[in-house]
């Protein structure tokens, strides 16, 4: 991937796109992990925990984008990105977070449930990336102030419009086919017929968002009906 190209904007734009998608969980962790601070300190347990998590996120992307060059572990990534594209469209987002009641307790909070869920975030951008080590830093960079500023705005919307999380799971989605179609021991397969590697994963996106559909629909059916049971 040529520095500055079309292919590295593309690629770039697409690792701010899942960072605004996955930024929903840490606006919710940093809110309750901060919410029995007073307000004063508020700003600082965001700013430092989300300092945190961004170096200990670098450091894990970066690990994945070089083991990715491990044969098969391209597809593996791929296939468990696929799942996290799912996830996103049928998830609760049940969140038990422990408030802190000091500072560098918050900001101890953060950090450690950062890391746990940012698994997601870490193999979607390294596979964004495909390898390439500075849009990595670029990415992460920009989701510094995405996750202090934005995310908590980006709930909002989404809120608002559901329909944006569809738009997500589909770019994950994308992005999970491209780093199967990548693999190196599936490469010559997918190079060899273009056709056959773009309809590959036209399928596979559809068949995410699909999947995620159906399931919502089948969740809010049940839903209606418990309601209509209790309501008798």
């Amino acid at each position: 991937m040529e520095l500055f190209s079309f292919e590295f904007f593309s690629a770039l734009l697409t690792i701010v796109f899942i960072d605004l998608i996955l930024a929903g969980d840490n606006a919710i962790v940093i809110g309750l992990a901060a919410r029995k601070l007073p307000k004063d300190q508020q700003t600082k347990a965001v700013i430092w925990g989300t300092v945190g998590a961004v170096v200990i996120r670098a450091v894990a992307t970066l690990l994945v984008v070089y083991l990715l060059d491990i044969p098969w572990l391209m597809l593996a990534g791929g296939i468990l990105l696929l799942w996290i594209a799912y996830k996103l469209l049928v998830d609760q987002n049940d969140h038990d977070i422990k408030a802190g009641n000091t500072l560098w307790q918050s900001v101890w909070t953060i950090i450690i449930a950062d890391a746990a869920m940012g698994v997601d975030n870490v193999i979607a951008v390294a596979g964004a990336a495909h390898g390439h080590v500075l849009l990595v830093i670029i990415g992460l960079l920009i989701s510094i102030p995405i996750v202090v500023w934005g995310s908590t705005l980006f709930l909002k919307i989404i809120n608002r419009l559901p329909w944006i999380v569809y738009v997500g799971s589909g770019v994950l989605a994308y992005t999970a086919a491209k780093m199967i179609t990548h693999e190196e021991r599936l490469e010559g397969i997918f190079a060899s017929n273009p056709l056959f590697k773009w309809s590959f994963m036209i399928v596979v996106v559809i068949t995410i968002i699909l999947a995620g559909l159906w399931k919502n629909n089948t969740r809010s059916k049940q839903g209606a009906t418990e309601k209509s049971r209790e309501s008798h």
